[in-house]
């Protein structure tokens, strides 16, 4: 596949060829270095790890890494490699790899929400307001008598949001190069200056099945 470390910027909007409005989210796709080639005779499997932006301090044993790609990636992700392409550590991989119109898989962190109860994380009904009903937001309940404890997995009041979130089949608008700007119709997961990975759809290759060999 064809996969980038992108950061987002920002929502905006555009009008196209055909004078329609569409929303956009920005996203600044500064080239990523290839940090680590890995093989399946050594390493047990086939992986491109790239590496985006630049961080002052890295723990030593990072520092070692990085330092065969002359980097100081702040970002570093591993992707499956594009078939028939070879990688070659100090590489650059820019926003060019990309086409508009093209649909992509987009994934980032989700923004946190802190700590929501079951009406705003699981979307529960409230109870009755009036005639003197005393459960209004209260969670209701969580178990039966037996076996005396809470199922793993019940929804239940907790922490919002902090996930990995991935949106299939977003179209790339426009692809910018000289200025690193991806622009992808609608929004993304995450907040402002979060990461996003941005990768092609892989094809499935359909193999006959042992009944058609026969």
């Amino acid at each position: 596949m064809r996969a980038l470390i992108t950061q987002k910027l920002e929502m905006t909007h555009i009008f196209n060829e055909s004078g329609e409005f569409v929303p956009v989210t920005i996203l600044l796709a500064t080239p990523n270095t290839v940090v680590q080639v890995k093989s399946v005779e050594n390493d047990g499997y086939d992986a491109v790890q790239l590496g985006f932006g630049e961080k002052k301090k890295h723990p030593k044993p990072l520092v070692g890494h990085l330092k065969k790609a002359n980097s100081k990636a702040r970002k570093l992700v591993e992707f499956l490699p594009e078939e028939g392409k070879e990688y070659k550590i100090g590489d650059k991989v820019g926003a060019d790899i990309f086409n508009e119109g093209e649909k992509v898989i987009v994934s980032g962190i989700s923004k946190g929400k802190g700590f929501a109860g079951t009406i705003k994380r699981h979307n529960f009904h409230r109870g009755p307001m009036t005639h003197g009903s005393r459960n209004h937001r209260a969670p209701g309940s969580i178990g039966a008598g037996y076996p005396q404890h809470v199922f793993k997995g019940q929804k239940l009041a907790g922490r919002m949001g902090v996930e990995k979130v991935t949106v299939k089949n977003l179209k790339i608008v426009k692809v910018i190069p000289e200025e690193n700007l991806i622009l992808v119709k609608g929004a993304v997961p995450g907040p402002k200056k979060g990461f996003i990975l941005v990768s092609t759809i892989e094809e499935k290759k359909v193999t006959p099945s042992s009944r058609d060999e026969s």
